[in-house]
This record gives structure tokens, sequence and C-alpha cells, in this order.
């Protein structure tokens, strides 16, 4: 690995306390800006098939005006990543309760979750790297235990941003970190030309409120199906299903395929966009990929140079375990206890068309 890491800034949020902004820089073309309120992943600069950088993250041109993002445009998600039903779950004969911000549910851990720390920044000294650390103190958002968090961002050399994350905690808790980036190869406008693939045979169905019914439902003869590559806007609208009607388009979790013996990461997801040339690969040790199409974007908030953060312009691919997984024994297990390092570990390869 190589590159450069270097601190270029910071801003007072609102509240009086400091955010500060990264960059990271391959040295190939790849340049990626964090900042340290929410962990966030602020822009991301890949070269198109002509050696033009796009910026293919959404964002904001000020630190200061991702204070007012309601969107978790980029961020650290957590502590537990998704929606919690009713925002509630029991663990060890005990009931918790995180608050409702997504009535009538609790979503990517509750109005003041990892999306609104300031994390602590170690820079890397000769690599183009940057690990953020929390400490979320016990009944934060009334999740249990005291809980240390990191999420490391490192850009390979080869084409790649790695998103790496651990955890510990004092007492048994529930954890699912991801990261909440909204991506469009384009640089702007929609991405229902964005073609998909993604590698799930299954997917997990939601009530009129978003949470997984509990059934595994095969994608075969359903909008759901992206085993073979196709348009992000082909079926996106397609009338009478009841799945996109509740979610106004995609937004749901894929069962990912089983990955390999050894905790090894299996691949998740490919894009590509046809006009810039822009390929982009998720690869990564969950067992879920949630799909959002950026429904709820309505052009109410403006993002860099003024341009409206309009209806389906981003994208978001979230690894991650599946949602409402607290109060759900059969899906894979969020549960977190003394001991125990949670590990989580996501790539996304970029790759450019030739001319």
């Amino acid at each position: 690995m190589a590159g450069t890491t270097a601190r270029i800034g910071s801003a007072l949020l609102p509240d009086g306390r400091e955010a500060e902004e990264f960059v990271l820089d391959d040295g190939r073309g790849i340049v990626a800006r964090v900042g340290t309120h929410g962990a966030r992943l602020l822009s991301l600069r890949v070269p198109d098939r002509t050696g033009t950088p796009v910026e293919v993250a959404l964002g904001y041109d000020r630190l200061e005006d991702w204070a007012e993002d309601d969107g978790f445009m980029g961020a650290t998600i957590g502590r537990c990543a998704n929606r919690i039903a009713r925002g509630r779950f029991e663990l060890d004969g005990r009931s918790f309760h995180v608050p409702i911000n997504n009535p009538p549910n609790a979503l990517h851990g509750g109005p003041q979750g990892f999306d609104k720390a300031v994390w602590r920044a170690e820079p890397a000294a000769d690599a183009a790297a940057l690990t953020l650390t929390h400490v979320s103190p016990d009944g934060d958002q009334g999740f249990p235990g005291i809980l240390r968090a990191s999420v490391r961002y490192a850009l390979t050399g080869d084409g790649a941003l790695a998103l790496d994350y651990t955890a510990e905690t004092d007492r048994a808790t529930v954890v699912n970190l991801t990261n909440h980036a909204y991506f469009n190869l384009a640089g702007g406008g929609s991405v229902l030309d964005h073609v998909l693939t993604i590698a799930a045979d299954r997917f997990t169905p939601v009530d009129a409120a978003l949470i997984p019914t509990g059934e595994l439902r095969p994608v075969s003869g359903t909008p759901f199906d992206f085993r073979e590559p196709a348009r992000v806007g082909a079926r996106v609208d397609e009338p009478g299903d009841d799945q996109l009607g509740a979610a106004g388009g995609y937004d749901h979790n894929f069962v990912l395929r089983p990955a390999t013996p050894g905790g090894a990461m299996r691949f998740a997801a490919r894009v590509e966009e046809r006009a810039r040339g822009l390929s982009m690969e998720v690869w990564t040790t969950e067992p879920g990929l949630q799909f959002y199409s950026g429904n709820f974007l309505d052009g109410s908030r403006r993002g860099r140079g003024g341009a409206a953060l309009g209806h389906r312009g981003g994208f978001c691919l979230e690894t991650q375990h599946f949602p409402d997984s607290p109060n759900r024994p059969d899906f894979p297990s969020v549960l977190l206890r003394p001991g125990e390092t949670f590990r989580s570990s996501t790539l996304y390869r970029f790759a450019a068309a030739a001319p």
C-alpha cells in the first residue's frame, strides 16, 4: 500500500465541537476525503475512461453543511445499522429501547447515532489510510455496554477503497456497523441508467413499516432479481409490486450468497455506468447488502456547487447484517459479548473501461 494522508482543515459544528477533514491520495488518481464528524466519507474522486476525475460520492462543499444533513450521507452507521422494529429489543431477558427516529421504528442507531459523533482520527504516516475511533458509553441511545468502535479507511493502491471495522464491549450488546455513502458513477444526474448486479438469490421482504417479515424470498421472477446485470430503473417503478410500493423503490436487504470458508470476503455487487466507463465492485465479509435507490432524495437539499440532491440521484450499497436482527434469532446474529471482537470488512473496487 502506498499513498499519503494529510489533515486539510477543520470547522466548528453548531454545538461547538470541532470536526476535522483529511485527504487520502493513492498517487494513482483516486482521492478520498474523510471527516471525523460521523466518520464520514466526504468525497471520492475516481478517474474515468479518459482519465478525468469524477466525483462518485454525493456530498456537500463545506464541513459545516454536513452537520445539517438528515440522510446519514457518507456516515459510519452504528451501533446497529438499519431498522429496529418499534425501537425495542430484548437481550439476556432484559428489554431495551432505542429512541424512535423513523416512526414507528428506530433507524441507524437512533437520533444520536454514530453518524452524529465526532470520532478521534489517527492518520497513517506512510499510507493513504485513516483510522477513526469512538467510545460509545453504556446506555448510549438505549444500547447496553461501553462500546469501543473503530473504522479504518484505506486506499489500497489498486483501485479500491477498503473499510475495516472493529468493536469491543464490556457488556452484552448488539452491533451492526456499515457505511451510508451515496454513489453516482456519472458524477451527477439520475442513477436509473446505472447497470447493477447483486450476488443474491434471496432478499428479505418488508411490511408497510419497512421491517422484515422474516421470510427469505427468492428473487427469481421479481423486480429484485439482479443476478444478471440490469438497469436500476428497469423495474424500480413496476406497478403492482407490494415491496416496491412499500419503499417507493428499492430499499431492501439482499441475502448474499455464502462466503468461502475462513471468513474471506465475498463478491456482493457490481455497478456500471457506461457513459463515463466507470464500474464499482463491492466485496464484503457481511451476510447482507442493503440496496437503496435514493427514493427519499427529493431535491430539498443542495449538494456540491448548489446542485439539488434530486430523486434517485444516488444509490447506496450498505454491507451489513440484516435489518431488525436484534429481534430475529433466525437472522445472522448481531450479538457481541465481552471478550469478543466484532470485525467487518468491505472493499469498493473501481475500474475504468478502455477509451
